[in-house]
């Protein structure tokens, strides 16, 4: 028996907001990473576990919660991620986005919202402040000097979604080199000026990957904030897809899974926040709608990011296949 091999650790961090003001000016990190237990004594009193040299540098994938969405919830997922080789973010910030309203928030720009200012800049509030946790990670600690942060990834759920792959943008982040998004899409909210039924543009300069789930009631009934009837719970999600991007590199990818709704990626479940009411049943086994999305990012990433030779074929073995939890596929 090996009682050294990789096991998946997590360490916390805590970041100021320069923009935000006090009490909502604080973000608390969660970093995952593969560890290799040593025995020292270190280890041993206070629980810090190295990480695992050999399998370093380090790529990096920023998760971006959905609102009031506890980071808790994608801990399966980031350690999924983690086994794979990666050293995956999660955070929580808590913050008064809308006057009078606190929430758990993946942390949305709102001046960069409008038709005004929309693709100016990115909508993603915290990643200054994340970017900056990173590289004081990357001087001091477990996992210093074993972070490649020329190669980080942005993903996210829901709002936190939205926020992932309109921020994916080499003109903004040159270190961000691929982004994907479960239960998003980038329909245009009419409060904010936009006319009913409007798809907004994706930087599309990066690899990019877009889920959604079939029963997806969260979308399905929220699409009076774009002026809209949905024709199904994934018609946002298409058009994003098919709209917001022009492709061409065949590296854009749409996976749409058959009877997951808008929390089939959280887990375990939380009632008590956000709007889970609003959602469909899942229709189809929830550990195995986990277990696709959870292997589709992990192969887009192994792909598109680490480049690793037979991680294509197997990404588009594993979407081209005859699988009941599999709606739809594209790639362009």
């Amino acid at each position: 028996m090996n009682c050294f091999a990789m096991i998946v650790r997590a360490l916390f961090q805590a970041a100021k907001v320069e923009e935000a003001s006090s009490p909502y000016d604080t973000i608390h990190l969660k970093v995952f990473y593969p560890a290799q237990m040593s025995g020292s004594d270190r280890e041993q009193d206070m629980g810090i576990v190295p990480a695992d040299p050999q399998r370093s540098l380090f790529k990096v994938v920023i998760f971006f919660n959905g609102i009031n969405c506890s980071p808790d919830m994608y801990q399966w997922f980031a350690v999924k991620l983690a086994e794979r080789g990666l050293v995956v973010v999660t955070f929580s910030w808590i913050a008064e986005n809308l006057p009078g309203m606190v929430s758990l928030t993946p942390g949305v720009n709102l001046r960069m919202l409008p038709p005004n200012t929309y693709g100016s800049g990115p909508t993603a509030s915290a990643l200054p402040a994340l970017l900056a946790a990173l590289e004081r990670l990357q001087t001091e600690g477990v996992l210093a000097g074993l972070l490649d942060l020329q190669n980080i990834v942005l993903g996210g759920h829901s709002a936190g979604g939205r926020v992932a792959i309109e921020s994916a943008n080499p003109r903004f982040f040159p270190q961000v080199v691929a982004a994907f998004a479960y239960g998003a899409h980038t329909a245009g909210i009419l409060q904010l000026g936009y006319p009913s039924g409007t798809i907004l543009p994706l930087p599309d300069a990066l690899p990019l990957m877009l889920i959604g789930g079939t029963c997806d009631g969260v979308i399905a009934k929220s699409s009076h904030h774009y002026g809209v009837d949905w024709e199904q719970a994934t018609t946002p999600v298409l058009r994003t897809f098919r709209e917001a991007i022009a492709g061409g590199r065949d590296d854009s990818y749409l996976l749409l899974l058959e009877g997951a709704n808008h929390f089939s990626i959280a887990y375990p479940f939380d009632s008590t926040t956000g709007r889970p009411f609003l959602d469909f049943p899942a229709t189809q086994p929830e550990d195995q709608l986990r277990n696709l999305l959870a292997e589709a990012i992990g192969l887009f990433i192994d792909a598109h990011v680490c480049h690793q030779p037979t991680a294509l074929t197997a990404l588009t073995q594993l979407l081209g296949a005859n699988n009941p939890l599999i709606a739809s596929f594209e790639r362009k």
